[in-house]
């Protein structure tokens, strides 16, 4: 399991529409980090089941520390995993593409 294909197939120009979306006001990194981590917590579907390392864990909610983070739990145990390290489920959850969205921007 791994990122999911459908997420990552999306067209460049819908993933610039995107980061535009979430980006609109923001002025420098900062505040556009803040502007998609606000797209991907409103829009991705939590919780939901994925696999890390070989292990089923449940992410409940998504964080912005230095970056934006996935919570993921197992029991009682919960640890911070990097969003674009996350491995999705397949299918992976409603707003998901927000993710790609956030992928395309660290890119550019």
């Amino acid at each position: 399991m791994g990122y999911c294909a459908a997420v990552g197939s999306l067209p460049r120009a819908e993933l610039q529409a995107m980061v535009a979306e979430a980006t609109v006001d923001a002025y420098g990194d900062d505040e556009q980090l803040t502007g998609l981590y606000t797209m991907i917590d409103e829009h991705l579907a939590v919780p939901f089941t994925t696999q890390v390392l070989g292990v089923e864990v449940t992410v409940r909610k998504v964080d912005l520390r230095d970056d934006i983070v996935a919570i993921c739990h197992r029991g009682r145990e919960r640890q911070a995993i990097g969003i674009l390290e996350l491995p999705l489920p397949d299918p992976p959850p409603e707003g998901a593409e927000w993710i790609a969205a956030y992928r395309h921007w660290t890119k550019g």
